[in-house]
């Protein structure tokens, strides 16, 4: 047996040191990055392709447009809401990975097969949004803090890969919506049953590492002090009771209050639009590039924002998805359809890469002792989010609503400006 082994850096931070990755798994601990990734990309399908089946559900009689948009906000409040509980039930071995991920892969199922066979939205309610959402949130919640857990060294990249997967699972959904209106039920029944073998396969095998656990490089220590990897170490570790007495916590909510609500808008909204304007083939097209611009900007985000600093590029983000939100308006009144594929691009770069940039911020912020559960009451925002996106999309029925969701992006990077590290004076604050 390894000799195991308790360290502390200069910040306070623990290391749990001695046991390798294959010596816990039986295999590299990079097996951990594509089981988390395999499970997002079949969970995602649930919010990324919503916006693909919105045309069709509209023509059902009896349901409106409004209603159809309030499902989303539902599953949204019930997918964000469970982080936190999941974090907290999960540091207390009350539910262990595999259990939430089982539980997730049965609920994910429901709620696509509720979205192909339901009669009123009252059934659209209570499968996709409540069952469905939850399902979602518990995959989401499990599949990040098994990044955080057994990469701690190397968060960003890998939380940039498992969150892109999200995304890019729904693209070759939103294709196939297309190409087949008529075949929803068949296509969803299909999805589901993939969904629910790919993430129960997944369960099967996701395991957590011990607390604290570091693998065998680099050592912990010379790392701590390494400025490439730590440019901002948090000045004290904050538990989630103190979270909401520092200013920052307030600052960084509602930023990813704002950012949450123009891409849930954008969900909502864009197949709609585009539909009506240039046919169904662009709103499919645009739909599947959002996703696709989301995904491969949360990878890339995830490799630069260590090095280039977080907040700079959290503000460039949510200035360039502002800015997306009038392109996309105008592009679509006058139907340009480069300058919307354009606008769409810049939107999934903008506003869907937040929260990858959250998972960093967090341990930047706040430090490393609570970070799943910190991260899960920061990623609730999403859930305020999407209420204000759904009443984007349903009281401002016209394209001036993509004028109000640009402003909501560029007031949220104008917010980044107040993002600061908790006890730090800005006067000691490096540039950001």
């Amino acid at each position: 047996m390894p000799e195991v082994r308790e360290l502390r850096d200069v910040y306070g931070r623990q290391y749990r040191v001695g046991e390798s990755d294959r010596e816990l798994l039986g295999r590299p601990r990079t097996w951990i990055t594509w089981l988390a990734a395999a499970a997002m990309l079949a969970a995602g399908v649930q919010q990324y392709g919503f916006g693909a089946i919105v045309p069709s559900l509209s023509r059902t009689p009896g349901w409106t447009f409004g209603g159809i948009v309030l499902a989303l906000a539902v599953w949204a409040i019930c997918q964000a809401g469970v982080a936190f509980p999941v974090a907290w039930l999960r540091e207390r071995g009350l539910l262990p990975a595999p259990a939430a991920m089982a539980a997730g892969a049965v609920l994910c199922a429901a709620g696509l097969v509720t979205l192909g066979h339901a009669t009123s939205l009252l059934t659209v309610f209570l499968g996709y949004s409540v069952l469905g959402g939850l399902g979602t949130g518990l995959v989401y919640a499990t599949c990040v803090g098994a990044v955080l857990a057994w990469f701690p060294d190397r968060t960003g990249s890998r939380a940039g890969v498992v969150s892109g997967a999200f995304a890019f699972g729904s693209v070759p959904f939103v294709v196939l919506a297309a190409a087949l209106p008529a075949a929803r039920p068949v296509l969803l029944d299909v999805t589901a049953v993939v969904v629910f073998a790919v993430i129960a396969g997944c369960a099967a095998l996701l395991r957590y590492p011990p607390r604290h656990w570091w693998p065998a490089t680099p050592e912990p220590r010379t790392w701590a002090l390494d400025r490439a990897h730590n440019r901002r170490p948090a000045v004290r570790h904050y538990r989630p009771a103190e979270l909401f007495r520092c200013g920052t916590t307030l600052a960084l909510y509602l930023v990813v209050v704002l950012a949450a609500a123009v891409l849930l808008f954008d969900l909502a909204y864009l197949a709609t639009f585009t539909a009506a304007r240039s046919g169904t083939g662009l709103a499919a097209a645009a739909l599947a590039l959002l996703a696709a611009a989301t995904g491969g900007g949360r990878v890339l985000i995830g490799r630069l924002a260590g090095r280039l600093g977080r907040r700079r590029i959290l503000r460039s983000a949510l200035l360039a998805g502002g800015i997306a939100q009038f392109v996309l308006f105008y592009s679509g009144e006058h139907r340009h359809a480069v300058g919307l594929l354009l606008g769409v691009t810049l939107a999934g770069l903008g506003n869907g890469c937040c929260y990858t940039l959250l998972v960093g911020l967090v341990r930047e912020y706040f430090g490393e002792v609570s970070v799943a559960q910190n991260f899960g009451i920061l990623y609730s925002a999403k859930a305020v989010g999407a209420v204000v996106g759904a009443g984007l999309a349903t009281l401002f029925v016209t394209a001036h609503a993509f004028t109000a969701a640009g402003v909501l992006s560029l007031a949220a990077a104008v917010l980044c400006g107040r993002l600061t590290q908790p006890g730090r004076p800005k006067s000691l604050l490096p540039a950001a």
